[in-house]
């Protein structure tokens, strides 16, 4: 069988298994491949990642792996690579540098190298350290020919052929010092926007919440700031939000919330609040955790421009109608697997290193 066909079985199988922990309480099936081996240490490192990371709720855990049991469905990953020829490929040793804003979040890098036939060394961060490696003892049982293509390490990286890394403007003029020389993809920065017209119905502005509010705003999907039009009320979108109000019993982002506000009341700035979210005008793009930054404007047009001169700033656009390549209402989230983090296509990449 192709190695490639063998690799995108063992995949399959292992969103199969991700399927059991897509709600709250996990629900064992029968005829899951392995199950018998993996299913309750796997619980146990759901439990543990959840006690380790304060911002892994249970809630947020079920949803990633929620999304990744729909995406590694054999329909999802054919079509995915359809557009790619594989039929070439030089297996070389890939190492990737993951971050720990939400759980599994560099799972997709993972997932396209190993696919590929290349091995993997992942640096992970240490906010999310206890699925992954799971995880791959399942995929290496699945399929044994992985055993030896995947590594971690918390060492130095050596011994590479190019380079996936994803972090902060900082990290990352660290990232082009060390492996600059290295076939990369050097990911920053980045946030999520969404443009309002003041046209929008209550069910696409709750959910523009959950692109809000998943995984507390942490991820660069996550929408962190609107653009309005002059003279918006924002009572709408209050209204529409409030079905996330729970979000404040969660203790670190209530006390974040506790922090932020103080800070703005000393500094005497202008917000709008709820109770669990503030709306400060503001035109950067990265807003703390439990703030919404917000910008009006007047043209669509000039909006569209300012839009294109920041797209290095950011990740997802949401909005109906309004730009080119948006993404709707709701889903910031569930990306599909040809939905690249910053536009740059790790498959094309791995192919040509």
């Amino acid at each position: 069988m192709h190695v490639l066909q063998k690799n995108i079985d063992a995949f399959v199988k292992l969103g199969a298994f991700l399927e059991q922990f897509c709600d709250t309480t996990p629900v064992r099936k029968e005829g899951i491949a392995n199950n018998d081996m993996f299913y309750d240490g796997f619980l146990h490192q759901l439990k543990l990642a959840e006690e380790h990371n304060g911002w892994f709720i249970r809630e947020n855990l079920s949803f990633a792996m929620k999304q990744w049991s729909l995406a590694l469905t054999r329909e999802h990953l054919l079509e995915w690579l359809s557009g790619y020829d594989t039929r070439h490929i030089t297996p070389n040793r890939v190492a990737v540098i993951m971050a720990g804003n939400i759980p599994l979040v560099g799972f997709h890098d993972f997932l396209a190298v190993l696919l590929l036939g290349h091995s993997v060394v992942v640096k992970q961060s240490s906010n999310d350290r206890h699925l992954l490696p799971y995880l791959s003892k399942y995929l290496e049982y699945a399929e044994p020919t992985l055993k030896g293509r995947i590594s971690f390490t918390e060492d130095k990286l050596e011994n590479f052929d190019a380079v996936i890394a994803t972090g902060s403007d900082n990290t990352a003029r660290y990232f082009e010092y060390y492996f600059g020389k290295k076939p990369n993809i050097i990911r920053r920065n980045r946030n999520s926007v969404a443009v309002l017209t003041g046209k929008e119905t209550p069910e696409e502005l709750k959910a523009l919440g959950e692109d809000i509010f998943r995984y507390f705003g942490l991820g660069c999907r996550n929408v962190s700031k609107i653009f309005v039009p002059e003279q918006y009320n924002f009572d709408q979108f209050f209204k529409a939000i409030y079905a996330y109000r729970d979000i404040i019993e969660i203790p670190k982002y209530a006390n974040n919330y506790d922090y932020n506000k103080a800070v703005y009341l000393m500094s005497l700035f202008e917000m709008l609040e709820n109770g669990f979210l503030m709306l400060k005008e503001d035109e950067g793009y990265a807003s703390p955790i439990a703030t919404l930054f917000y910008e009006t404007y007047e043209n669509g047009q000039e909006l569209k421009k300012k839009l294109e001169v920041d797209s290095e700033k950011i990740q997802c656009v949401v909005s109906n109608g309004f730009i080119t390549g948006e993404t709707g209402f709701g889903n910031t989230q569930k990306p599909a697997l040809s939905d690249y983090a910053d536009g740059v296509d790790t498959i094309e990449f791995l192919l040509r290193i």
